[in-house]
């Protein structure tokens, strides 16, 4: 049996990374420059299931195979000390991390006396501990780039470290930080005056990919697996997959295993399939999704399920009775979290592929 491809996991890199391949372009270009580019600091917004973790998780690989020293944490209390850690563990190839003794005083009597004393003296705070990491690393040129997976705006930890690396950028240090979360966590840390210079950084906002990318990171990771696809088939998975990354990969992996031995992934091996990733991505991502909405939150969505297309603000405030400026407040609310999108002239759709059938379905 051929081992399958797909890599529904979370925070699995997949074979082949669909729709991203100029933002990881250009990131690769930064570690190669090394200095003052500003992709280097980099900050990623989307909603669950768009990959931001795998594209955090795969630009740090590259930047290890690019010659610097990645650190990954994901923002929850402790993430400076693992920080420190990290990078102290992971350039321990390169630096001595470890406390040096030093010879202090040799007094010679009745008993020969040695005294020694230890130099690390603790630093006093997270930044200067950094520093020292960071001023060892410089000496052999290696880059230190700090990822960090699901943002908060109210962890007091998160503003710390986005003010210590305000300086370790006016320092010109070979510094990197990559951020990832969801857009209302984004979009609240953003506001923050503390770390106001966040809004200047590169700024990605990870929707949905083309058909076009869909098919072609589909077929690769086929044929990467050593297994062929018809036309047809390909065609099906790509409609079934609605530009959803995640999606892409529940589909590839649910169809390899109806029939791994052979040759080729059939029309129904994928109509299969679909059925199954339906199921897990209602589970995984839709499910959690829903029960974070409010009340408010769920009467607005409910207001446009009789669109087939996009829906006009105006039609959803007149159908909750309500007046224009109490729709444009919930209307921000979901696109802060990733559910929203502005069409233009007063037009909004849903966002998250396959969350309207979801929430028809969910609603009654």
């Amino acid at each position: 049996m051929t081992p399958n491809p797909f890599t529904p996991t979370f925070g699995t890199i997949p074979a082949h990374m669909a729709g991203r391949e100029e933002v990881i372009s250009e990131l690769m270009a930064a570690f190669d420059s090394g200095l003052q580019d500003p992709n280097l600091t980099t900050i990623f917004s989307g909603a669950r299931g768009t990959g931001k973790t795998v594209l955090l998780s795969h630009l740090a690989d590259i930047a290890d195979e690019s010659g610097w020293i990645s650190v990954n944490v994901s923002a929850m209390p402790g993430m400076l000390e693992e920080i420190v850690q990290q990078a102290q563990k992971r350039a321990a190839h390169l630096i001595d991390v470890e406390g040096r003794l030093r010879l202090s005083a040799i007094r010679i009597g009745e008993v020969a006396e040695v005294q020694f004393q230890d130099t690390d003296v603790p630093a006093p705070t997270w930044r200067i501990r950094m520093s020292e990491t960071m001023d060892a690393l410089d000496e052999t040129g290696t880059g230190l780039l700090i990822t960090v997976d699901e943002v908060r705006e109210d962890l007091d930890e998160m503003i710390q470290l986005a003010s210590a690396f305000q300086h370790f950028v006016r320092e010109r240090r070979k510094v990197g930080l990559l951020m990832a979360g969801l857009p209302s966590h984004v979009s609240a840390l953003l506001q923050d005056k503390s770390v106001s210079f966040l809004r200047r950084a590169n700024y990605h906002e990870l929707g949905t990919v083309d058909d076009f990318g869909i098919e072609r990171a589909f077929a690769k990771t086929v044929e990467d697996g050593g297994r062929t696809i018809s036309e047809e088939a390909l065609a099906r998975a790509v409609q079934f997959t609605s530009g959803f990354p995640y999606m892409m990969q529940l589909i590839g992996y649910r169809a390899w295993n109806e029939s791994p031995d052979c040759a080729e992934l059939s029309l129904e091996d994928v109509e299969n399939g679909a059925l199954y990733a339906r199921n897990d991505l209602e589970r995984k991502v839709f499910d959690t999704t829903f029960l974070e909405l409010s009340k408010g939150d769920v009467r607005f969505l409910a207001a446009m399920l009789d669109d087939d297309g996009p829906s006009m603000l105006a039609d959803i405030a007149e159908r909750l009775g309500k007046k224009s400026n109490y729709a444009s407040q919930y209307k921000r609310r979901l696109m802060e979290q990733g559910l929203l999108a502005d069409c233009g002239q007063g037009a909004v759709r849903i966002e998250l592929p396959m969350f309207k059938d979801y929430l028809r379905e969910r609603l009654g």
